[in-house]
């Protein structure tokens, strides 16, 4: 396993272009992140995991952990093992009757249960390096809205900051004042 390192998840994003979800991803001891962009409903069911909230009925991630309990199954840990033509594979590692098992994921699903499962998550050091981000190298100008371009990071685009700088264009050249007063004089005519 020194080809995998293990991460934790940092947050969960929305994209600001397509309102698409990203996990993204923390190296432990390191300041590496590593962005995979994940579907809506598995956004919310790691979401409702993280916070612990309660629900009525088990979500399907949490069926799956109920299957693996009653299986006498134990998850040992989640991978995120390849990446491919753009696409993350992932692995649920399991132990059942003194064997080791790895399934096939979907690393969505994988992170899903290792918030429920509180194991832990692990990447390919192959992954991380093609794939993963340290926001100092991403970020040219630290003094020009950093929120901004952290939101392209977030993204996992390098042209993200290039289709925001037109927001920031169109900002720039907004007066709300002056906009203000001539609809305030417009009312009193």
């Amino acid at each position: 396993m020194s080809d995998m390192l293990e991460v934790a998840i940092d947050s969960i994003r929305v994209s600001l272009m397509s309102q698409q979800r990203i996990v993204i991803l923390r190296e432990v001891g390191a300041e590496r992140y590593l962005p995979i962009w994940i579907g809506v409903y598995e956004a919310e069911a790691i979401t409702i995991a993280l916070q612990e909230v309660e629900v009525a009925r088990p979500l399907t991630h949490d069926l799956l952990k109920n299957i693996f309990g009653a299986l006498n199954a134990r998850v040992i840990r989640v991978e995120v093992a390849a990446l491919r033509d753009d696409t993350f594979y992932g692995n649920i590692v399991a132990e059942v009757d003194g064997k080791t098992l790895t399934i096939d994921s979907r690393p969505s699903d994988a992170l899903n249960l290792a918030v429920r499962t509180h194991v832990p998550i692990l990447v390919a050091r192959t992954v991380m390096d093609a794939a993963g981000i340290i926001p100092e190298e991403d970020l040219q100008d630290e003094e020009t809205a950093p929120e901004i371009e952290s939101e392209s990071v977030v993204e996992g685009s390098d042209s993200g900051s290039e289709r925001l700088s037109v927001f920031e264009d169109f900002l720039d050249k907004l007066d709300l004042d002056e906009d203000n007063e001539e609809g305030n004089s417009e009312e009193k005519d």
